[in-house]
């Protein structure tokens, strides 16, 4: 196969984190995310949070589509949009607010610096 496509796999080693604990509000999410894609500033794979909530800021552009579960993301300003299965969205940088994983989340994503 041409190395201009490529078949999404399983495969792919998963790699897990946390929220930086400064910005840590409450729970104990945990991060794991298959990156399918690293080049020239763009990502792109799969993340999973288990349930917390934690301060976010964006100084990337990132579209997502949610795979399973609930979240809600909050702005600064006071704006919650409630996030499930079969949503997608963009973010633009400069976004600031929190995210809140009600029930484990799953999104596939696509991000530029």
């Amino acid at each position: 196969m041409s190395d201009l496509i490529q078949k999404v796999s399983a495969s792919v080693e998963a790699e897990h984190d946390t929220p930086p604990a400064d910005r840590l509000i409450s729970g104990d999410p945990q991060f794991t995310t298959w990156n399918l894609e690293e080049r020239d500033g763009l990502y792109a794979g799969i993340w999973q949070s288990t349930p917390g909530k934690w301060r976010v800021v964006y100084d990337e552009w990132e579209y997502f589509r949610i795979l399973s579960g609930v979240s809600v993301l909050t702005g600064a300003d006071g704006s919650e949009v409630r996030l499930a299965a079969g949503d997608a969205f963009i973010l633009r940088p400069g976004f600031e607010g929190t995210w809140e994983v009600i029930e484990t989340t799953t999104k596939d994503y696509v991000i530029r610096l």
